[in-house]
């Protein structure tokens, strides 16, 4: 799915969700690579279009203290290659500014990881119980405990119908109210319960799921981080070079895909997201629900012309 990091043209990458370096890791070892998975041939002679480079080089971007440590673990093979950041996407500038970096390209992976899902005491996951964080960055900003203790119940379930698309919100927003109005909710096996008895009919996924995801993209402000990610990759990636996205949740699809096509100063490269391989896919459940999409900032003369 992420052929393109491997086309030539490409020695500084910003991967703004580095997680565990992942993505990371592989750009440097596929670096002098001349594949692509970027969905139509069209696209493929457009993204290897870029001149071969040697020395790669990652900075790393991540809002998540914890994952910014395995990433340091599990890149330390590349030594200098590799400089890791704790920030949001909002502060791409600081980043690049302090690094005196124009990035060839810029990488955004939206959404949660797997790691941050299995660990019980992150919040973020109703199949551990836990404390009701789901904070990225628990150095700061309010808990999903907090979120739900602030807002009222008209409020909550605007939230949820429109960060989950959970139809039953209203029901659930009333069902967390009269329950929060007994005891605080502060575990996620608490807050659960509650959702899944207000919840009616059955579904393939647990009907807690569009719930937590509501609660947490709230709680990180995702969308509006999103968009002021995107603003920064548009003014700091250089002539030429790419921005790239993977989202999981359609409003973020959505935000990407009219982004890139109403930016007068971007060339969208996907025509439609490109979606996991079915090997892929079925090695990594995740990655069923993933779409990608490219774009590359046109040269001054191309942007004049258009």
């Amino acid at each position: 799915m992420l052929g393109f990091l491997a086309v030539p043209g490409i020695s500084l990458l910003v991967d703004c969700t580095v997680g565990a370096g992942g993505h990371a890791g592989a750009f440097l070892k596929s670096q002098g690579g001349t594949g692509s998975e970027s969905g139509s041939e069209e696209s493929a002679q457009r993204l290897t279009a870029l001149e071969r480079t040697e020395d790669a080089r990652v900075i790393g971007i991540d809002r998540d203290r914890d994952s910014l440590e395995s990433a340091e673990r599990n890149l330390a093979e590349y030594g200098s290659r590799v400089s890791l950041h704790h920030a949001r996407f909002s502060k791409i500038d600081a980043v690049l500014d302090a690094e005196d970096a124009t990035p060839d390209a810029i990488l955004f992976d939206l959404g949660v990881s797997s790691p941050q899902l299995d660990r019980g005491e992150r919040g973020f996951s109703f199949r551990h119980d836990g404390p009701l964080d789901m904070r990225m960055d628990q150095s700061q900003g309010e808990s999903a405990a907090e979120l739900i203790a602030r807002l009222d119940e008209k409020d909550l379930g605007n939230v949820i119908f429109e960060l989950g698309g959970e139809r039953s919100s209203r029901r659930v927003a009333a069902a967390i109210a009269a329950e929060q109005r007994e005891e605080p909710i502060t575990t996620t096996g608490r807050l659960a319960s509650i959702v899944r008895r207000a919840v009616r009919g059955r579904s393939k996924i647990d009907n807690a799921t569009r719930t937590f995801q509501a609660l947490r993209m709230a709680v990180n402000d995702e969308l509006g981080e999103l968009r002021r990610g995107l603003d920064a990759a548009a003014r700091r990636v250089r002539s030429g070079g790419l921005v790239a996205v993977i989202s999981f949740h359609s409003g973020e699809d959505r935000i990407v895909k009219h982004y890139f096509k109403d930016h007068e100063a971007l060339e969208v490269l996907t025509k439609k997201c490109v979606r996991a391989a079915w090997e892929e896919a079925r090695g990594n459940p995740r990655a069923r629900s993933a779409k990608l999409r490219v774009c590359k900032r046109k040269d001054v003369e191309e942007a004049q012309d258009a």
